[in-house]
Parts: structure tokens; C-alpha cells; sequence
């Protein structure tokens, strides 16, 4: 016995140590952040692809300052270069102010609900395409850059080409969920959510409805639905068929003080 207890200590001991060692260990790892975005190659490449296109220039020319442990301030940027790359977010303002201080050309990612700024010589190119980044994180993504003379601009075919190489880059770690169609008779909780996100107020009383985990339809094929759902009456089917055809909008309306900018710009122009 006394043995015995004498070998587990020991192996208590190799285990506390080991833990010790590993947490000293990963003290010195660099720790992830919202930065920390790194952009999948083929999606990558369907940006350079547009970039080089759109403004004519030679994809050979761009470089890609931004990574692990780099320092854009110190990177060795070769005459007639254009930066093509993914930055951090979080500086992404003073960035553009440097790039465009030197005359070097960019053309960066930036986050698509807040890309506009007031810098002058920055276009915002507002792709709005999701990637998935290597880290997991999807985002909006736009663009910022000095190569546009416009002040911000929409890019419909660089969306088409960055959603359809993130779209094929992650089918092939994704595995296809099953998608189903329900009668008006039954709600779930994916189906009220989407309300949500279109603005609809909806609501089912108790006594309009009933749990279900499976339609009878759905058993005979050993499927169900995933949550479960809510069987309903006639009445509160045909309010939610409505709900589900509704999509409420908030219409903004311009001041008075904001009608009068609009009625000065681009007054010279007109002459």
C-alpha cells in the first residue's frame, strides 16, 4: 500500500509539474485577438484578381505587409509596390494616414458596417461580402483605397467573386445541415427568429398552440425537427402566414438642414 501511494504521489507530482511547464509555456505564445483575422488564400486571390483589374495595375507589384509579428512601419516596400492585404481593424485609420503621407498606394480590408471615415483620399469600396476568416470569424468585409477617385462606391461583381471563393473555400470543412419546409401550421424558432430580423412583431398565445418534436410525416423517415416546434390553430396559422409575407422598415426622412445639402451639392457641376 505504501508503495502504491508512493507511485501516485509521484505521478501527481509529473502531472502538477507538466501543468506548471505548460502554462510557463504558453505565457510566450502570441495571444489571438479581433486582429487576428487571416484571410484564406483563395479568397485572397479573388481580391487581388478584382483589385488588378479594376485599376489596371500588375498583381506581381502587390505586397502583403500585415503578418504575425511583422511591422508595416518597417517593412521594406519596393518602388511602384501597392498594398493589398489585410490589416488590423483597430488602427486601420492611422494606417491609411501613413500609406497615403508616403504616396504608396493600398487598397485594404476594413470592416463593412463601419468603413466610411473622413479622411480625404480614401475611398470606401463597399463590397459587403462575408469571409470566413482562418481564426472562425465571419465578417462583413469592405475596403479602403487611395487608387479610386470616388468618395465611396458599391463593387457588385467584387462581391460576386469574394462570396463565391469564401462560399467554395468553406464548403469543403462544412457539413450541410438538412433544410426543411413547414406548413403554416407550425412555427419554430428559427422561423420566429427571421422575424426578428425583419422587423415583425408576432406572438402565439398558449391557447393557440401545442410542443411537437416530429410531424407524422416527418417520423416515418426517422427525421424531426431540430428544437422541436409548435403545432397551430387555424387562427394563429393564417397570422403567421401573414407575419412570414410582412417585413416592417423604419423610413428614414432628411431634415430640413440636411434637403439643403443636398440642394448644394453638386451645384458647379450642373453649370
Amino acid at each position: 500500500m505504501a508503495q502504491l501511494e508512493l507511485q501516485l504521489d509521484g505521478e501527481l507530482r509529473e502531472a502538477d509539474e507538466n501543468a506548471e511547464y505548460q502554462a510557463f509555456v504558453d505565457k510566450f505564445k502570441p495571444k489571438k485577438t479581433t486582429d487576428d483575422c487571416y484571410t484564406p488564400p483563395p479568397v485572397y486571390d479573388a481580391i487581388a484578381d478584382w483589385t488588378s483589374e479594376e485599376y489596371k495595375l500588375d498583381k506581381r507589384r502587390f505586397v502583403r505587409p500585415f503578418y504575425p509579428g511583422g511591422d508595416y512601419q518597417k517593412y521594406d516596400y519596393p518602388a511602384g509596390c501597392v498594398v493589398v492585404d489585410n490589416p488590423p481593424f483597430s488602427i486601420l485609420s492611422q494606417i491609411c494616414d501613413w500609406y497615403n503621407a508616403r504616396g504608396i498606394p493600398f487598397f485594404l480590408f476594413a470592416p463593412g458596417l463601419t468603413c466610411f471615415n473622413k479622411k480625404a483620399g480614401v475611398c470606401a469600396v463597399c463590397a459587403y461580402a462575408e469571409i470566413t476568416y482562418e481564426n472562425g470569424a465571419n465578417v462583413r468585409t469592405s475596403f479602403l483605397t487611395n487608387l479610386d477617385d470616388a468618395r465611396a462606391r458599391s463593387a457588385p461583381e467584387l462581391y460576386r467573386r469574394v462570396m463565391k471563393a469564401n462560399n467554395e473555400y468553406q464548403a469543403q470543412f462544412r457539413r450541410e445541415l438538412p433544410k426543411y419546409e413547414y406548413p403554416p401550421e407550425v412555427v419554430t424558432a428559427a422561423s420566429l427568429g427571421i422575424l426578428s430580423q425583419n422587423g415583425v412583431e408576432f406572438a402565439v398565445m398558449p391557447e393557440d398552440c401545442t410542443f411537437i418534436r416530429a410531424l407524422d410525416a416527418q417520423r416515418q423517415t426517422g427525421k424531426s425537427i431540430f428544437g422541436g416546434g409548435l403545432l397551430l390553430s387555424a387562427k394563429a396559422a393564417k397570422a403567421a402566414k401573414a407575419a412570414k409575407a410582412a417585413k416592417a422598415a423604419k423610413y428614414w426622412q432628411l431634415s430640413e438642414r440636411e434637403r439643403f445639402i443636398v440642394s448644394e451639392l453638386g451645384r458647379n457641376c450642373d453649370d
